[in-house]
């Protein structure tokens, strides 16, 4: 939708303004097209300022609330009045006004503990929590600097001139998560076919058969470690018990379907959003380089300033709800923007600006609550290694033209595809001189 028109016929009317009494939003929803998703920030300024709860509707016509403020965000993300249950799902989609849209998964990808309600989401994720302590984590970073070091070392041959997504961004976390897993090599491209299909805007009938293709494989996959128990994180979760009790299959169907979508392109777009911001701002990209000390710093403001999830997954309300002065309704979808959350000036100064020095604690990337990511430890030591060996390897990297166009997805935030050249121009000066930095520290600022 044109920016301009925030206020006009996309978005159903003027803004309201802040302090007006409790109200239900009776405004025509938001249309969230291809221009939204190529620049959210911008809509999102207008909505935290003046329509910070509002009525949309998505690339696949379901209709929801979107709650943009940073306050409100915290709040619905850990509010017990926001339920998940994904059984209630088709009869809340059967009511909406535009028809019941056809199910984008297979009934066996669905039963994991993210579509989960305390007692429910308690006990999977207990069985599963263990699998991702930090100490657990912790021992994988040898492997995923060999993965990272290895793809360097491909980009270096096939160079000067790569897509980032394609030959670092996409197959370092994917190859972690298949190795912790169990998912053997000849697999992975086929998980990242469908894994994109799914999370697309792509027709019905295409989402559903990529839905059918994974739930088949990870059934299969998941019947073979029960089977033959290998070291490997799907294994552990197969054995996995706690007083007695255990997984289902379906239960470990859904959750290794989780663990491998989430687990691989939360970090693809971190790396992804990251390196563009990087490259788009030589000065932060001077600070890392003269300290990559500041590395892990710098993912966290990275997936505070433009992290790789836009809105979270789906609510609903149980009962009705005010958030910012307007009251949605009970049995209304609800979607948190974690993009809107994390830029919001009420919560951060100067909060669209990229500051690599900044303190960007308490973002909401990973969500909040008993659904923050249980993967997120996983993600940002992956995103760290990743930056480490780019800057340490390509001291000269730089875009080599525009980036592909975002991907129309409500979830992901991240793009199709990133040109970047491993060299330095003709005739370039090279080394910490060229960026700025000094032997004794940053560029000034």
């Amino acid at each position: 939708m044109p920016r301009s028109a925030v206020g006009g016929a996309h978005a159903g009317g003027p803004l309201r303004n802040r302090g007006e009494p409790t109200m239900t939003d009776t405004t025509e929803p938001l249309v969230l097209d291809q221009e939204f998703f190529d620049d959210p920030d911008q809509l999102y300024r207008e909505l935290r300022a003046e329509r910070p709860v509002t009525r949309a509707i998505g690339p696949n016509g379901v209709a929801f609330w979107m709650i943009t403020r940073y306050a409100d965000a915290r709040a619905a993300l850990n509010d017990p009045r926001l339920a998940k249950d994904a059984r209630r799902i088709p009869e809340l989609l059967a009511r909406q006004e535009s028809g019941p849209p056809a199910r984008e998964l297979a009934e066996s990808l669905v039963g994991h503990m993210l579509n989960a309600d305390p007692p429910d989401h308690t006990r999977l994720r207990k069985l599963v929590g263990r699998a991702f302590t930090m100490r657990a984590i912790g021992r994988l970073r040898p492997r995923i600097e060999q993965i990272a070091t290895e793809l360097a070392d491909a980009m270096t041959a096939s160079g000067p001139e790569v897509d980032l997504l394609d030959t670092f961004a996409f197959p370092l976390p994917m190859t972690v998560i298949c190795e912790i897993l169990g998912v053997p090599p000849d697999r992975r491209e086929e998980f990242r076919t469908w894994s994109n299909t799914l999370l697309s805007a792509a027709g019905d009938s295409e989402r559903g058969a990529a839905a059918a293709a994974m739930a088949t494989y990870l059934s299969e996959l998941v019947e073979d470690k029960a089977a033959h128990p290998a070291d490997d994180m799907l294994s552990e979760i197969v054995r996995a018990s706690e007083d007695g009790d255990s997984l289902s299959p379906g239960e470990t169907t859904a959750m290794a379907f989780l663990l491998l979508v989430a687990g691989h392109e939360t970090t693809v777009n971190l790396i992804g959003n990251g390196a563009l911001a990087l490259l788009r701002d030589p000065e932060q990209l001077a600070l890392l380089r003269a300290d990559p000390d500041r590395v892990p710093a710098a993912v966290e403001e990275i997936l505070r300033y433009d992290g790789p999830v836009n809105l979270a997954t789906f609510r609903f309300t149980t009962e009705p709800v005010e958030y910012s002065g307007t009251t949605i309704p009970a049995d209304a979808f609800v979607l948190v923007s974690l993009l809107g959350a994390n830029r919001d000036p009420q919560r951060w100064p100067d909060a669209d600006r990229f500051d690599v020095e900044r303190d960007p604690s308490g973002h909401l990337a990973f969500g909040f609550g008993i659904h923050h990511c249980v993967g997120a430890p996983l993600a940002r030591l992956e995103g760290e290694i990743a930056f480490r060996t780019l800057l340490a390897r390509f001291p000269d990297l730089r875009l080599a033209g525009e980036p592909g166009p975002h991907r129309m997805s409500t979830l992901i935030h991240g793009r199709t595809r990133l040109p970047v050249r491993l060299d330095a121009p003709a005739g370039a000066a090279t080394g910490p001189a060229a960026t700025g930095a000094s032997a004794t520290g940053p560029a000034a600022r």
